[in-house]
């Protein structure tokens, strides 16, 4: 099966706001409908619980005119029945990316790192063993063009008890990674890109990744439920259950993944989140609230990205994916998936509109990998009148 790897791998003055699950308008009154697609965005959420069997799916949207809509379907934890909301937390696996993208961009503005630097300048002797540190830009790394292998493809028929509790060092993931076989010239998606560039960051700065998104993105943006979770296996606080699917005598089961030590993501994919806080990030980012016109501008160019991966017009920035919309134009964020189940993605539409679709289930068929992509293009496009 080939997945879309978005996902594999994603009005008024008043805030509507769905009951999770049921489809009924918990506000008083109704949105105009110039103000969003609610009801189709709705059934389209359902869709993905019922038709397609996956647990829970939430999304926020939020429209620089209309306010803020959030909707639910499905549930947060299959054996209590709890209803999905957009105020669980999840892991937001490579969403990450993009914090990470920033911070680096950031000590650019700085002066502090050139993203033309080569690895090798900041981190000596570690990229070695048929790839070449000396060779690779710090840019390469941001775009997916350094010509890396991805350190998950070494793990990717680990025993998954192992590799839930295994507690991977960044380096330890780096090394995993270039045992592998080259993957080829041109645009190759690898978490390791982003774990070497948070050593990148830790090497310029005296402190890791973690402590540099931390002040520099997440507490300046006030994303209270926004934070690294080191090793712990536990997400803290209010938050969604996750699910996957794995053979058990030859039969395929849904499995818990909740309780998963996620430091095999790293500065990739290691972050826990909302949609309300992944939201107000990609605001205040594709805002120039984070970054000075320039680099904001340099993050935004964009390379072809593999179609296998990216869709036939996908195309990737530095820490950023544009994809086209139905309704013009491409919407831009990233898309982010964990081997524990939980998936996301975060985009905005040229005019500013915004959308964060979490959902707590790995999609095991293609068709209900491309309706949360589906699902993600109604929450941004107005509706047709």
């Amino acid at each position: 099966m080939k997945k879309h790897a978005l996902v594999a791998a994603l009005a008024c003055t008043v805030t509507v706001t769905l009951a999770a699950g049921t489809g009924t308008a918990a506000a008083a009154a109704p949105a105009r409908p110039a103000c969003g697609n609610h009801q189709a965005l709705q059934s389209a959420l359902n869709g993905l619980t019922g038709q397609h069997r996956l647990a829970g799916a939430v999304v926020e949207v939020v429209d620089p005119a209309c306010g803020t809509w959030a909707g639910a379907g499905g549930v947060a934890d299959v054996r209590t029945g709890r209803p999905a909301s957009t105020k669980d937390r999840l892991r937001i696996g490579s969403v990450t990316k993009t914090f990470t993208a920033t911070v680096v961009l950031q000590l650019a503005a700085e002066g502090r790192l050139s993203l033309d630097s080569m690895v090798e300048d900041h981190l000596p002797g570690l990229v070695r063993g048929g790839y070449d540190g000396r060779t690779i830009t710090v840019r390469q790394l941001l775009q997916q063009t350094g010509g890396l292998p991805d350190h998950a493809d070494a793990f990717a028929d680990a025993d998954v008890d192992w590799l839930r509790h295994h507690r991977f060092a960044p380096r330890e993931l780096v090394d995993a990674a270039l045992r592998l076989p080259h993957p080829g010239p041109g645009w190759h998606y690898s978490t390791t890109n982003y774990v070497l560039a948070g050593l990148v960051v830790e090497q310029v700065t005296g402190r890791p990744i973690e402590d540099e998104v931390t002040r520099r993105v997440i507490d300046p943006l006030r994303l209270r439920d926004t934070y690294w979770p080191g090793t712990a296996e536990d997400i803290r606080g209010r938050h969604s259950h996750s699910y996957f699917t794995a053979e058990r005598d030859g039969v395929p089961v849904r499995v818990d993944g909740t309780r998963w030590n996620t430091s095999a993501g790293g500065a990739g994919g290691a972050l826990i989140s909302t949609p309300s806080d992944v939201n107000r990030f990609l605001a205040a980012l594709l805002g120039g609230r984070l970054l000075p016109a320039a680099q904001l501008a340099e993050m935004r160019t964009t390379v072809p990205g593999d179609p296998e991966r990216l869709g036939a017009e996908g195309r990737y920035g530095l820490g950023l994916i544009t994809e086209p919309l139905s309704c013009g134009g491409v919407w831009t964020g990233h898309t982010g998936s964990t081997r524990a189940g939980h998936h996301t993605v975060t985009a905005m539409a040229p005019g500013g509109r915004q959308a964060t679709i979490a959902i707590n289930e790995s999609p095991t068929t293609d068709a209900a990998a491309n309706a949360v992509l589906a699902a993600l293009d109604t929450a941004l496009c107005p509706p047709r009148t």
